[in-house]
C-alpha cells in the first residue's frame, strides 16, 4: 500500500500534463458560443468618445452589424486595426466597436492616432457586455443579423484571408435572406 501512495503524485503529474498538452491543440476560433442563434443581449453602456452619451441595442440600427471587441492592451487588436479601417468603408454592414476592460483615455488616444473605424464605440470598462456575449478575450468579432440575432462569433485577428474564409459567405447569406424578406 505504501508503494502505491508514492506513485500518486506522479500519476497526477502525468494526468495534468496530458490535459495541458491537449490544450495546446485547441483552436480559440472554434470555441463554442452559447449566443449563436439567439438575440443580441440587451445593454446600456456609455459611449467611448462621449462619456455623457449612453448606447443601447436600439442605437445599433437595422441591417447587419459587425461587432469587434478590442482593447489597447491587446497586441492582436493593433495588428487587425488597419483591416478594420478598410472594413469601415463598406456599406454592407455597420461596424461597431466594444472597447473591453480598458482605460478610456488610452482607448480614445488609440482611435485618434490610428483612426476610428467604428460607427459606434461602446465603452465596456467592467466587461459586462463582454460577459453577456461570452467574450474570452480580445479581439473577438460577432456578426449580428438584421433581426439582431447573433450569427457568428470569431476569436482572433481579422484580415482579408480570415474575412474571406470565415465571414464573406455568411454576410452574403444574410443579405440574401434580408432581400427575400426573411
Amino acid at each position: 500500500m505504501g508503494k502505491v501512495i508514492r506513485f500518486i503524485p506522479l500519476i497526477l503529474f502525468i494526468a495534468l500534463g496530458i490535459v495541458l498538452y491537449r490544450g495546446l491543440f485547441l483552436e480559440p476560433q472554434k470555441l463554442p458560443s452559447a449566443l449563436v442563434g439567439k438575440t443580441m443581449p440587451a445593454f446600456s453602456l456609455p459611449d467611448l468618445i462621449d462619456s455623457s452619451k449612453t448606447i443601447t441595442n436600439t442605437d445599433m440600427g437595422s441591417g447587419i452589424k459587425i461587432i469587434n471587441v478590442w482593447a489597447t492592451w491587446c497586441p492582436a487588436c493593433r495588428h487587425e486595426h488597419p483591416y478594420l479601417l478598410e472594413m469601415a468603408k463598406s456599406d454592407r454592414y455597420t461596424l461597431i466597436g466594444i472597447n473591453y476592460k480598458d482605460e478610456r483615455p488610452l482607448a480614445n488616444q488609440w482611435l485618434v492616432k490610428l483612426g476610428d473605424p467604428f460607427a459606434l464605440s461602446i465603452f465596456d470598462a467592467d466587461g459586462t457586455l463582454g460577459l453577456d456575449l461570452g467574450v474570452y478575450g480580445a479581439p473577438e468579432t460577432f456578426v449580428i443579423d438584421h433581426h439582431n440575432i447573433v450569427r457568428k462569433r470569431f476569436a482572433g485577428t481579422l484580415d482579408g484571408r480570415v474575412w474571406e474564409k470565415e465571414f464573406e459567405g455568411l454576410i452574403k447569406q444574410i443579405e440574401q435572406e434580408r432581400a427575400r424578406g426573411e
